[in-house]
């Protein structure tokens, strides 16, 4: 599908070039496009975003979820060997979507508790012909304990979605040993550092990373954390639908629940 009342994408490819040594060939800036088009026409129906601006859509959303699994500017290797990927509360299929195109080799699960939004992700997985992405209507709190999804994963990706110990306990529970957990952040600060710590010793991992970088377009501060998990995640984790974000682990921990 192509709308002409739609405007091109910028294709930035010294940029992409520059911040991630890489730039999308025909197809997968193709299918950028594609997806751009489709997002565009489906929030007249879905709330799916408020970004719809050709060079604000590129950045926040292309740039930003393709920065995540590029670390110091570089692809994460665990990321293109064949690598079990979820994308946990996916939304309108940030940052899922943008990384099954540019590693074709994952496997991408595409997780939304909304069955409206899974339902359009569906569509656009079909438009775009990305087979290797399939989505799965859930809540994180119920399959961390599904023995299909439980240390099943290499890299969980998680963006806009609670607090960063909130995130822990969600991505934690779904990783193999030795998985990495990519959280997506705006700001953040030397506070939030320790009660995530805190959390993230609870659940099995270690606060691998903390990266600090600027968006190329607006020069926005955004932060990605990588969360290595070492050891088994307890089985009481994750707690019930809602506990987490009502008690997130830091400060469950600090007040003595």
């Amino acid at each position: 599908m192509t709308n002409s009342t739609i405007p091109l994408l910028p294709e930035m490819a010294e940029i992409w070039q520059q911040t991630l040594n890489w730039q999308p060939n025909a197809q997968q800036q193709q299918q950028f496009q594609q997806l751009y088009e489709l997002i565009v026409v489906g929030n007249r129906q879905l709330n799916l975003t408020r970004i719809t601006d050709p060079q604000e859509f590129w950045e926040k959303h292309l740039w930003d979820s393709l920065r995540g699994i590029a670390p110091h500017g570089q692809f994460l290797s665990s990321v293109s060997e064949n690598a079990a990927v979820i994308d946990i509360g996916t939304g309108a299929g940030f940052p899922g979507i943008p990384v099954a195109i540019t590693v074709p080799n994952c496997k991408m699960t595409l997780l939304d508790s909304t069955r409206k939004k899974i339902n359009f992700i569906d569509e656009i997985l079909t438009e775009l012909s990305l087979s290797n992405a399939k989505t799965f209507i859930g809540r994180a709190e119920e399959i961390g304990h599904h023995p299909q999804h439980r240390k099943t994963y290499d890299i969980a990706l998680i963006r806009a979605v609670g607090n960063a110990a909130v995130c822990a306990e969600y991505t934690l529970p779904l990783l193999k040993k030795g998985g990495l957990a990519v959280i997506y952040r705006g700001n953040w600060t030397e506070e939030e550092t320790k009660s995530l710590q805190n959390a993230v010793n609870q659940l099995g991992g270690v606060v691998e990373s903390l990266e600090q970088f600027t968006t190329p377009l607006t020069k926005s501060i955004r932060h990605c954390l990588y969360l290595r998990k070492v050891v088994n995640t307890p089985g009481i984790f994750p707690r019930p639908v809602g506990v987490p974000t009502q008690k997130p682990l830091s400060v469950q921990n600090d007040n003595n629940y």
